[in-house]
């Protein structure tokens, strides 16, 4: 791996790698919160949202202070593939580049470089072994925003061995229902409904609810919460399938960084009294 940046905040590094990926045909980057001395330490993936990369978490949330009072290693890659290889649209921000919904693409020109599914569950798991020895790799748990919450809940769900804890801040809980996803969907997975009920979080809990206690938080004030977002669909899943959820609708909060910088404490906290 290439080393980026690293900075020290609150005692510990924030550090910016580069690593090759072969799911997505490119090098792709994350960001790494490591607190100071930590051995056999617990992990949380971060996966953000829409026109994001690694840095808008790492620069915006404040997460360092509670990581590093916990112990807590804070891991936040790339929401897609980069490089002037890799397909993109000029006309659309909620699809291509900064766009890859944590799915595996199967429509071209997508198919080649658009597997973000496999990219964090196989490939960004595995370098965190290999090239991370403070994190245990049996204490990694996974949150997210809005498009990243979606790859948060879908990835816990459906690797629950993996992905021990979950939480989420405006995530899009039933993409198969809802614009943002049903565009994305038809792009990267063509009209086979069947492929796109596989990255749906209230489809797939309603067949395999977790044993965690996954956590919501949603803004009241949130621009996207009646069209894109729809957080009562999965409660409502989650009550019928007994998934245990804590849903907290947060009155007066928008989709911003300043709501994720205001309870991502609590998240962490959350996080790391199970892991």
């Amino acid at each position: 791996m290439k080393t980026i940046s690293e900075n020290k905040i609150h005692g510990g590094i924030q550090a910016v790698y580069e690593h090759r990926s072969d799911a997505c045909d490119c090098d792709m980057r994350v960001g790494v919160f490591t607190p100071e001395g930590v051995k056999n330490a617990p992990a949380l993936i971060w996966l953000s949202g829409l026109t994001c990369t690694e840095q808008n978490f790492i620069t915006k949330a404040g997460a360092q202070r509670m990581a590093s009072e916990l112990g807590v290693v804070l891991i936040a890659p790339d929401t897609s593939p980069r490089g002037d290889h890799v397909p993109d649209t000029e006309d659309r921000y909620d699809f291509g580049k900064g766009a890859g919904f944590y799915l595996d693409a199967s429509r071209m020109p997508w198919m080649d470089n658009y597997a973000m599914e496999t990219y964090i569950r196989d490939e960004l798991t595995h370098w965190i072994k290999q090239s991370l020895p403070q994190v245990n790799p049996q204490r990694i748990g996974i949150s997210g925003h809005s498009m990243g919450g979606h790859g948060a809940l879908t990835l816990h769900l459906k690797n629950p061995a993996v992905f021990k804890t979950c939480s989420a801040f405006s995530p899009i809980v039933a993409p198969t229902q809802v614009p943002w996803g049903r565009k994305a969907f038809e792009g990267y997975l063509g009209d086979n409904k069947a492929k796109w009920a596989g990255y749906d979080a209230t489809e797939l809990v309603a067949k395999q609810p977790s044993k965690a206690h996954i956590l919501i938080d949603q803004g009241t004030n949130d621009e996207f919460l009646k069209e894109h977002l729809r957080p009562e669909l999965f409660e409502a899943a989650c009550k019928k399938i007994g998934q245990q959820l804590t849903l907290r609708m947060q009155e007066g909060y928008d989709h911003s960084y300043y709501f994720i910088s205001s309870f991502i404490h609590e998240h962490i906290i959350w996080h790391a009294e199970t892991l």
